[in-house]
């Protein structure tokens, strides 16, 4: 599958974001929260940040329009931003980054912590329903969403169901709740957006998903 600038573009942002929890030392204090090792933490980092530039195609949809909207002012005035050939189909993709790596990770969470089923259920619904409320479809692109009010919405969530166990909670809340608010259950709005590749987990919403999980454990 080709390169997508947007998708380099959110990998360096991410490196931005990663370098400036390194340096006030974010990173541990978040990841020591989840109870993982400095080496755990580093090989699940290197991981998502290296899976954000790989996405699995699952299958591909018939765009309603076969000529694709405009794409945006902002994305269009950068200089290396030079979008993907649209061909009048949606590939429809997973990226491993923003996807596969926190729900496996997420997975792990709730088996080594006593997390009752109703509040994993509860926090991940509400965050949501949140993200999908915040979430927009950008045409030509995909879905974007703002970048803070997630987190800290899966922060207080979980803090109010399980104050013990608040931080796996909200890292499993916050991911979980973006990819299926912003992604699964805005799937219906992906033959309108004339995008020639939609990534659950990629494109606007790896920030999300990204930022969210280890924002809401350092708030939670």
């Amino acid at each position: 599958m080709p390169s997508s600038p947007l998708r380099l573009l959110l990998f360096i942002m991410a490196l931005a974001f990663l370098a400036g929890f390194v340096q006030l030392g974010l990173i541990s204090i978040a990841f020591d929260k989840l109870g993982l090792s400095p080496e755990s933490a580093y090989i699940l980092l290197l991981c998502t940040l290296a899976g954000s530039l790989v996405n699995l195609p699952l299958f591909s949809l018939k765009s309603e329009s076969a000529v694709p909207p405009p794409i945006p002012p902002e994305l269009a005035q950068l200089p290396f931003f030079k979008p993907l050939p649209f061909t009048g189909k949606t590939i429809v993709a997973v990226n491993v980054g923003g996807a596969v790596v926190p729900v496996a990770f997420s997975l792990f969470l709730i088996a080594h912590n006593p997390l009752p089923p109703f509040h994993i259920v509860e926090a991940v619904a509400v965050v949501a329903a949140i993200a999908h409320t915040v979430s927009r479809p950008i045409p030509g692109i995909g879905i974007g969403m703002p970048m803070l009010i997630v987190p800290i919405a899966a922060a207080l969530i979980a803090t109010i169901l399980n104050p013990e166990q608040r931080a796996p909670l909200a890292y499993i809340g916050g991911t979980l709740g973006v990819l299926i608010g912003a992604d699964l259950i805005r799937l219906k709005d992906i033959r309108k957006l004339g995008a020639p590749i939609a990534s659950i987990g990629g494109a606007g919403t790896f920030d999300g998903v990204f930022i969210t999980g280890f924002v809401a454990v350092l708030l939670a």
